[in-house]
């Protein structure tokens, strides 16, 4: 069981008055990502990233999901729970402005925050309530494996989705980096989904979005970089291309 507390210094009277809410996750996803470094920084990315949300106890019941097949998309409500002992800042260095430039925590959406907790839509392919358990089948994660989910909301089309938003600072996707493959890596793919199923489209698109740090994305460097993805460990160099030294595009060395 999941417990998260909070304290907020509001001054709900005229006297300082701490408030406490107390929070207990629902459940908890089982992801293809078994660790911080590669997760898309943003949800729907990585279209072939899949995983579960397992509903517990006295969640995990059929009455709880009912409708909520109407829907494509949910909204999930998460904790950064491998960030909970990292103190929050009021500013913080944005992957998207390169690591360098610093603005309010609140004007981004970093995981060092005042509380821990963060919001993502994911694609919604089936519920299983079968056996006691309820299940739900999601893809577009950008989760890591055992986080703990607070709330889930459909996402209704008609108020969620804004046409005339925008965000200057986050007006355009960032770059995607070509991926390609040595040879002995295309082997080990081959091998790899032969006992595991289809990899090869979850690993190029969590590696075109370059997961190495911000502040190296236009570095061409000999660093062989390993992501824990799925059941394997994804080893991958970032090159330059022959003909354009400034483009560069990850190539997949290893999977072990």
């Amino acid at each position: 069981m999941c417990v998260i507390k909070w304290v907020s210094g509001y001054q709900m009277t005229k006297l300082n008055n701490d408030a406490e809410f107390q929070f207990q996750a629902i459940g908890y996803i089982q992801s293809c990502y078994k660790e911080k470094f590669g997760v898309p920084r943003q949800p729907g990315l990585a279209p072939a990233a899949t995983g579960q949300l397992r509903l517990v106890p006295p969640y995990n019941q059929a009455a709880a999901v009912r409708g909520l097949e109407h829907s494509s998309h949910i909204w999930l409500q998460f904790v950064f729970h491998q960030c909970l002992r990292q103190a929050w800042k009021p500013t913080v260095r944005p992957p998207r402005l390169g690591g360098n430039e610093r603005v309010g925590v609140f004007a981004t959406r970093s995981t060092f925050r005042p509380n821990a907790i963060g919001l993502s839509v994911v694609k919604l392919d089936q519920i299983d309530t079968e056996n006691n358990e309820v299940i739900l089948h999601l893809s577009g994660l950008d989760l890591v494996d055992g986080t703990p989910i607070l709330d889930i909301k459909p996402y209704i089309p008609y108020v969620d989705k804004v046409d005339e938003a925008h965000n200057t600072m986050a007006s355009d996707q960032p770059e995607i980096r070509a991926v390609r493959w040595t040879t002995p890596a295309l082997e080990e793919l081959k091998d790899y989904e032969q006992k595991h199923g289809v990899f090869k489209a979850l690993v190029e698109q969590v590696l075109q979005q370059d997961p190495r740090p911000a502040y190296k994305k236009n570095q061409d460097e000999e660093k062989v970089y390993g992501i824990h993805l799925g059941e394997a460990n994804v080893q991958f160099k970032a090159r330059a291309e022959e003909t354009d030294q400034e483009r560069i595009y990850i190539e997949v060395i290893a999977l072990k």
